[in-house]
């Protein structure tokens, strides 16, 4: 199981890292929401615990929430401009389908 960042991606969590205090790296992970049933979700790791999967890339630690893995496992995270906006982008194979606005995701059922 894995979870990678690009270039681009880890150029931007060591941004959001400067002046978060004990940030190691990336908190990734989802939410229940939205019309397809996942979403996305992005913080500054500060720790990580025994209910946590760590992936070492770039100098940053990655942290995954382990019942998060079968909807994360082999998930790119880029980042990128679309138009005005900067945003980080996932590139996730288990994706089965996303909702039109771009806010939610789908798995099938397999992966859940």
């Amino acid at each position: 199981m894995a979870i990678t960042l690009t270039p681009a991606a880890a150029s931007r969590v060591r941004q959001y890292m400067v002046g978060e205090q004990g940030g190691i790296g990336l908190r990734f992970g989802v939410r229940k929401t939205g019309c397809s049933g996942w979403a996305y979700t992005v913080d500054v790791a500060t720790g990580a615990s025994d209910n946590d999967a760590v992936f070492d890339q770039e100098e940053l630690k990655v942290v995954v929430d382990k019942s998060a893995l079968p909807l994360l496992d082999g998930t790119q995270i880029d980042f990128a401009r679309q138009g005005l906006n900067r945003v980080f982008v996932f590139k996730n194979p288990n994706v089965a389908g996303e909702c039109g606005c771009g806010e939610s995701f789908s798995v099938e059922r397999a992966a859940i």
